[in-house]
């Protein structure tokens, strides 16, 4: 099924554009790759937030949406109750039900939980992944990654920046998308951002920011007790730089300065 394609689907992180070897070979060739590349990264806001809604609307086709009455919409709902916007973008969530342990979140403010992770997960634990997603949104990080993904998958060849407007991608397009975003890892200062972020933004919603701490152990008490082989899967839901141990204790230790304790399980 489709879903399986986004296994790692924490998505939208930067990734690195690289140029085909043999493209030395042929100067008409390589002056014609380097014109299209110079189309493709002129992409304007406009066209980014209408190539980030096409993604978001093949992703949602392509994946079962559960309705608004399910009784994972209806947690997700109260959870995520005066969670409306950040940094000025509606939030908007939907949850998958799929069997994979994950979410990701886009840079339109398109938040996606996957009913597996919250099998899982307290409401506390999830809070943790919203708020640290929500970080990286903020920070454009997601939309800087989105458009580098586009640079080196789906708009590889220039497609879509010809005369201010967007060509519509095709299923293969939006694939090779998903499968860029899918490989690619945010640096640690992103992720000490995105976590410094959540943490404010979750206590700034009167949520208890200690969420961003649970998160973290639960995702370390995963990776023990999946073992070697599956932890490489599950350090792709939290990027492993800087450790998790790391994380927790920083997330701790701010929350205790300011006067939070640890929910009761």
């Amino acid at each position: 099924m489709l879903h399986k394609m986004f296994k790692s689907a924490l998505l939208l992180v930067l990734l690195a554009c690289v140029m085909p070897a043999n493209a030395q070979f042929n100067l008409k060739k390589a002056i014609g790759g380097v014109k299209k590349t110079v189309e493709a990264v002129t992409l304007t806001d406009e066209q980014m937030v209408q190539y980030v809604k096409e993604y978001i609307d093949w992703m949602d086709k392509n994946n079962p949406v559960l309705p608004a009455d399910d009784p994972y919409v209806v947690r997700l709902a109260k959870l995520t109750q005066g969670l409306t916007e950040v940094e000025g973008l509606p939030l908007n969530f939907k949850v998958y039900n799929v069997i994979d342990v994950n979410a990701f979140a886009c840079a339109d403010g398109s938040i996606r939980v996957f009913s597996s992770l919250m099998d899982i997960m307290s409401d506390d634990e999830l809070l943790g992944v919203i708020g640290h997603e929500v970080g990286h949104v903020a920070h454009k990080d997601s939309k800087k990654g989105f458009r580098t993904a586009l640079l080196t998958s789906a708009l590889k060849d220039g497609l879509g920046a010809s005369n201010g407007k967007v060509a519509a991608l095709t299923d293969s397009q939006l694939g090779d998308l998903g499968e860029a975003l899918v490989n690619a890892n945010y640096s640690q200062k992103q992720e000490r951002s995105a976590d410094d972020y959540g943490y404010e933004f979750l206590k700034k919603a009167g949520k208890n920011p200690c969420a961003m701490a649970l998160s973290f152990r639960k995702l370390k008490q995963m990776q023990e007790e999946a073992g070697a082989k599956k932890a490489s899967k599950i350090n792709q839901l939290f990027s492993t730089h800087p450790d998790l141990d790391a994380r927790i204790k920083r997330m701790e230790q701010r929350a205790a300065k300011d006067g939070f304790e640890l929910p009761e399980k």
